[in-house]
Formats: structure tokens, C-alpha cells, sequence
């Protein structure tokens, strides 16, 4: 993994920044780029996604969370020196202390445009999923995306349940996987019920922003960390993995998606962790450290909404919509 507070995003690679940028250069001019929109979806450049293109901006299991925070620091530091040349819009991960409602986002991101929020039931009697909610209107396609989660977790309810029904024997074997669907059940009725609420739960975002901009959110309180990603072109070739509020210490392993789930031809299994993509609807699996990642359907913009590139508020004025895919780089933290 390498040194704590080093972060990976899509490369073996690690260094100072401007090794970094000559690696990203150096890759750049190979010809390596691949072309598309930042918020067109193309699920059909999946199948064939080289894990080496993806650019992965966050904290991976087996990192430290202060190595990477100290990191952040660092980098925004850099981005926002006076001495440094001037940058433009950057994208930049932002880490939440706490679990918050979707109502408090947009005072906490003013002056950025926000793409997509990640959010998580923190239940203290199982591990819960993270969900990914793409983003053109704050907050009411956050509490959408809870809704339509909520909606997702009432099927998963209904299905562990009738599973637990299918299970009629008196032997222990199947006391226990009834025991176990009944215990994933409950999970799911948890979260169904905790996002039809609205609840406190998102606890990053992905957002877009001047340096200067980037600055002020990480000074804002309840901001944890802010992490510019400058090489970022394409969301859709970038993963996203921010740390938990609660998560202190080094990334463990990730726990199961629910509690013993038997799997068999008369059940089935936990679903997978799937970090996906954060272009809507180009989803690309692979590990994760903080759970299975979901995307839910954004509310459906106006056909003049589909070029502004998601908002802190309401539709922003779009950005190049054609830009190359980043090279991946290693950077401080991830």
C-alpha cells in the first residue's frame, strides 16, 4: 500500500506533485486519452474499462484516514499557494465530519458546483452500504435519491423475508439462515424507513470549484477535508472512496453487506461491494473500503438542465462537455 497518507488514484505510482505531473503528462502524451462528456453517461464503454485508465481519489482499506486528512491539507495548500501559477475550476472530494441532512448542503459547498453526495445509514447494529446520489439540484435530488433508495430497500426487505419463509425444516442449519434472513430484513426495513425520513446521512460530495472556492469549504465547520483533483477530466473514469465520519484510524477490511446471509440455491447472497463509476449510469465494479456503492437515479432534469453541470443550488452554466480522460497519477493521501 505504501506509506501512510499516500493515495493511488488508477496507478502504481507515488511522489511529489510535480512527479506526478510529469507522470500524467508522460502518460497524456502516449496518447492514452479516451473522449467523452462529463455528464454523459456511457454505459457501453464499460465492459471494456482498463482498470489502469480509472483514477481512484480517496482513501483505499489499509491507509491511514489522518495520513490521507494531513495529505489533503497539504495538496489544498499547494493548489491555493499565492507563489503557485494560477488554476482553474478543480473537482475535489469533499469529507464531512459528521452524517448530515440534505437540507444543510448548500451552506456547506457555497461557490462550487456539486456533482453527486454519498450517503450511509449509520446503524450501530450493522454495517450499512454507501449510496452515490448524482446531483443538478440541491437538496431536492438528494431527498429523491433517498426516496428511490428507500423504495430499493423495501424490495430487499420483501425479499430476505420471503427467503426466510421458503425455509420450513427444524434443523439448525435452517434456524440459522432464518435467523439470518430475518436480521438482513431488518437492516433493510432500517434504511428504507431512515431515508423515506430524510435522515442525516450523506456524508461527502464531489464537488467542482475554484481553488479559492475549494478554500473556503475546507474552512467551513463541519468540513473535514476537502481533496482538490486537479488530473480528474472524466467522472466517469473516477472512483470516489471518502472516509467515513467515524472512520479514524487505518481503513479495515470492509464487513459484509449483512449479517451471515446464507448463500445456495435456496438463498442468495449479500450483494457485492460495486463501487460504480460517478457518471450516472457507467457503472465499472471493483474493491472497496467503505462498502457497496450504489447509484440512484437523479430526478430527471428539464431538457435544458442536461448540459448544466450539477449545481450547489440550481442549474450552473455547463463546462467543456469533451475533455480527455485523466491520466492516472499518484498524489499525497490517497
Amino acid at each position: 500500500m505504501g506509506p501512510a497518507g499516500h493515495r493511488v488514484r488508477g496507478h502504481p505510482l507515488r511522489g511529489t506533485p510535480s512527479a506526478r505531473l510529469v507522470a500524467a503528462v508522460a502518460v497524456a502524451s502516449a496518447g492514452a486519452l479516451l473522449l467523452g462528456s462529463l455528464w454523459l453517461s456511457r454505459p457501453e464503454a464499460t465492459p471494456g474499462v482498463d482498470p489502469g485508465d480509472v483514477v481512484r481519489v480517496g482513501v483505499v482499506q489499509g491507509q491511514s484516514v489522518p495520513g490521507y486528512l494531513d495529505a489533503t491539507r497539504d495538496e489544498l495548500d499547494a493548489l491555493t499557494n499565492p507563489s503557485a501559477p494560477v488554476a482553474g475550476e478543480t473537482w475535489a472530494l469533499v469529507s464531512l465530519e459528521h452524517y448530515v441532512a440534505a437540507g444543510l448542503l448548500a451552506d456547506l459547498f457555497p461557490g462550487t458546483a456539486v456533482a453527486q453526495v454519498y450517503a450511509r445509514v449509520p446503524l450501530a447494529t450493522a454495517h450499512t452500504p454507501v449510496v452515490r446520489i448524482p446531483v443538478y439540484r440541491l437538496p431536492a435530488d438528494v431527498l429523491t435519491g433517498m426516496l428511490n433508495t428507500a423504495l430499493e430497500r423495501d424490495r430487499e426487505q420483501a425479499e430476505y423475508e420471503q427467503l426466510a419463509r421458503r425455509l420450513t425444516g427444524d434443523d439448525e442449519n435452517q434456524r440459522r439462515a432464518r435467523r439470518a434472513y430475518a436480521a438482513a430484513a431488518g437492516t433493510a426495513a432500517a434504511e428504507a424507513s431512515a431515508y423515506r425520513s430524510g435522515c442525516s446521512c450523506v456524508f461527502a460530495a464531489v464537488v467542482r470549484a475554484a481553488p479559492a472556492a475549494l478554500r473556503g469549504v475546507a474552512d467551513r465547520p463541519g468540513v473535514r477535508a476537502v481533496d482538490p483533483a486537479p488530473e480528474v477530466r472524466q467522472l466517469d473514469r473516477t472512483e470516489f472512496r471518502p472516509p467515513l465520519p467515524e472512520q479514524n484510524g487505518t481503513v479495515p477490511a470492509e464487513p459484509p453487506r449483512s449479517p451471515a446471509v446464507p448463500t445456495g440455491s435456496e438463498g442468495i447472497a449479500p450483494r457485492p461491494s460495486t463501487p460504480i463509476m460517478s457518471s450516472a449510469g457507467a457503472p465499472v465494479t471493483s474493491a472497496s473500503s467503505i462498502g457497496a456503492v450504489r447509484a440512484t437515479p437523479p430526478s430527471t432534469p428539464a431538457p435544458e438542465e442536461r448540459a448544466a453541470v450539477p449545481s450547489a443550488s440550481d442549474a450552473i452554466p455547463a463546462h467543456d462537455a469533451t475533455s480527455s480522460s485523466a491520466a492516472p497519477r499518484a498524489g499525497s493521501g490517497r
